[in-house]
């Protein structure tokens, strides 16, 4: 379980195309969360941390976000994304540690979540509560989706339960959101919440 700390884990998994839970699409319910926010929204600052293969950073960046940065420590999904998007500003492509992340770099409007929470180590949750509220401008928007099942497994994805997370996130965030998703793709139909917190 230690090894999902290390990028070289991450590098390999998509090296191999192993990453069993990419959908390889945008996922509905964010999909339909950017659809229904304002023009004005368009250059609010936007992190999206352990991108991955980055399909809602595409999305927001073809409908006009012009602040979007994507982080992952593997440099593979960036490279690929970079491909992707010639035009995407490569300043906002951040190959780094997550955890490594200072407020003084930058803070951001809002941060979308998507898979990244369910792919660190869970003994780190703790960690990324502080981290997310951090990284976060007073009452910026943690924005997203976490998995509400039991996976019963050692390895990435990681499971939880809204009890968790609502326990977890109380500390640095009000929860505005936290249901089940109603427009989960139908692969993940009924394992799904979605989340709109905001930090204290």
């Amino acid at each position: 379980m230690e090894n999902v700390n290390q990028a070289e884990f991450w590098q390999q998994r998509y090296e191999k195309n192993s990453i069993g839970w990419d959908m390889g699409q945008v996922s509905p319910p964010l999909k339909a969360y950017i659809d229904q926010l304002p023009e004005s929204a368009k250059d609010q600052a936007i992190l999206v941390p352990g991108a991955g293969n980055a399909y809602e950073v595409g999305y927001l960046y073809e409908q006009g976000f012009t602040n979007i940065t994507l982080v992952d420590f593997a440099p593979a999904p960036i490279e690929a994304f970079a491909e992707r998007y010639p035009t995407f500003p490569s300043e906002h492509l951040i190959c780094a540690d997550f955890f490594s992340l200072s407020a003084e770099q930058c803070q951001f409007d809002w941060i979308l979540e998507q898979t990244f929470f369910c792919a660190i180590n869970p003994s780190r949750r703790d960690e990324y509560v502080q981290q997310m509220a951090m990284l976060l401008k007073p009452q910026g928007k943690l924005v997203g989706l976490l998995f509400d099942t039991d996976f019963g497994r050692k390895e990435p994805p990681f499971g939880g339960s809204k009890e968790e997370y609502q326990q977890r996130f109380q500390s640095h965030f009000d929860i505005d959101i936290m249901e089940p998703s109603y427009n989960s793709h139908p692969a993940r139909q009924g394992s799904e919440l979605f989340i709109k917190l905001r930090a204290k």
